[in-house]
């Protein structure tokens, strides 16, 4: 059995978990911000109430004077004028002399009492229907001499410091979420911009080759430093797998094709000295097996040379007139032997830049092809021209059977061949070996079949250097 782990879907993208875990942050400073705002807004305002009823309580208390013995008050107006600055509250006061209530609300009892003159006793209760904050001051009046404790406390209702702190609050909230949608914006952005180094790095791998195993070489900040000698690490590995690999298959195919080419001349010459018929056919059918797995290792060996090559490509200027006279020189016995007659018409210089080797490689496996597929007593022209202003076209033309025009988008792929071939020996890497070496030198390979409809036209299309 096996199972499965759901991943989120904000955990795949680390841009997005960046964003969301700076968001969460941000919605916490911005709470803790409102909550302390929000406190501290309250405490102000309590605090200023504290402070106009101490003020108020003393202005009644320094108001208090004796005559012959007697305790009497008048009530400034400014002791209740500057509680108005506090809101539309109501004002409740007491004055007493001991258990005798001078002045006030008889039944306004503070919830404490100051010890001794001077001293202030703040303090809160529920009075008629309301929350009221009390504030107890204590002076000292001679009376006929004796002194007597005199308190004066003054209450205000928190109407107006609720609203204030109310207020206060929600001016806080406002704030807080717009600082929070402007940490998010800018927590966006710091992600995007943390990521960035990432991102060049990852367009940096992706801008290469699918041979291009060079080691990286780029400044990249310290946490990206592991990842970058790792894969440095994965690529040498990789480079040291594929040569291996493509030496291995050059080094069989070196191997493979002596040991053929002496099976093929043991059985050439048995083939001259049997007399029954159905010897000869069996040592006709070993010599085409021979030759198609000569054939094979030749193209295998061309084809690993192309992808070893391919990977540090040399960049030397090739002519390829040159190049195409040496190539038809060289596969004109061969089309000789069919009665064949090959011909070059090239309007030299044309230089190019890239692998002279990989070069005649590519242009050799498509005149090769033409001399295999084309019957005798015909023809095969090799033209060289321009295509463009910045490219040159190599063209082979034959008069042989052609392309299948079902085959043609799959000809270029290793060992596909077209659907009229018949008993004609071959390995289906010619066009793929052509293909590859001109897409490592920025051309490409065009089949087409003839306006007059007889034989296949193979292009070879390259930037002029």
């Amino acid at each position: 059995m096996s199972s499965t782990t759901t991943v989120p879907v904000f955990w795949r993208s680390i841009g997005q978990r960046l964003t969301i875990l700076l968001a969460g942050i941000a919605a916490v400073l911005a709470i803790l911000s409102w909550w302390m705002i929000t406190s501290f807004a309250r405490e102000a305002a309590e605090r200023t109430q504290d402070n106009v009823l101490v003020a108020s309580a003393t202005t009644i208390a320094e108001a208090l004077r004796s005559e012959q013995g007697t305790i009497l008050l008048e009530l400034p107006y400014s002791a209740f004028a500057m509680l108005d600055a506090i809101g539309e509250d109501r004002v409740f006061y007491r004055v007493a002399a001991g258990a005798q209530t001078l002045t006030g609300y008889e039944d306004l009892i503070p919830p404490s009492n100051p010890e001794r003159p001077g001293d202030v006793a703040v303090g809160t209760i529920d009075y008629r229907g309301d929350q009221l904050r009390t504030v107890t001051v204590m002076r000292t009046v001679l009376a006929d001499q004796n002194p007597v404790p005199v308190l004066v406390t003054v209450a205000q209702t928190r109407t107006g410091v609720q609203a204030i702190g109310s207020g206060l609050s929600q001016t806080a909230a406002v704030l807080s979420v717009a600082l929070f949608i402007l940490a998010v914006g800018l927590g966006t952005f710091a992600a995007g911009n943390a990521l960035q180094p990432l991102n060049s790095f990852a367009q940096a791998v992706t801008r290469r080759g699918p041979s291009d195993l060079r080691p990286l070489r780029r400044k990249v900040p310290d946490e990206l430093s592991p990842l970058l000698v790792a894969l440095n690490r994965l690529m040498e590995r990789l480079g040291q797998s594929i040569r291996r690999s493509e030496e291995f298959i050059a080094e069989a195919a070196h191997r493979v094709r002596t040991p053929l080419a002496t099976v093929r001349a043991q059985a050439e010459l048995a083939l001259h000295t049997v007399e029954k018929d159905e010897e000869k056919q069996m040592l006709r059918r070993i010599i085409r097996a021979v030759d198609e797995s000569s054939r094979s290792a030749s193209q295998l060996l061309d084809h690993a040379t192309v992808s070893f090559r391919a990977d540090a490509l040399a960049q030397e200027v090739v002519d390829l007139a040159d190049l195409a006279e040496k190539v038809t020189d060289g596969l004109a016995p061969t089309a000789e032997m069919k009665d064949i007659t090959l011909t070059l018409d090239a309007d030299g210089p044309a230089s190019v830049r890239g692998d002279a080797i990989l070069l005649e490689s590519a242009l050799r496996n498509v005149v090769d092809n033409s001399v295999k597929y084309s019957p005798a007593e015909t023809q095969i022209t090799v033209t060289l021209a321009p295509a463009d202003n910045a490219h040159w076209r190599l063209t082979v033309r034959d008069e042989g059977r052609g392309f299948s025009d079902a085959s043609l988008p799959e000809l270029t792929a290793r060992f596909k061949r077209g659907t009229n071939v018949d008993q004609i020996v071959g390995s289906g890497l010619g066009l793929t070996i052509a293909e590859d070496v001109l897409v490592a030198h920025g051309g490409h390979l065009k089949l087409s079949t003839p306006d007059d409809g007889a034989g296949a036209c193979v292009s070879l299309i390259l930037p002029a250097a």
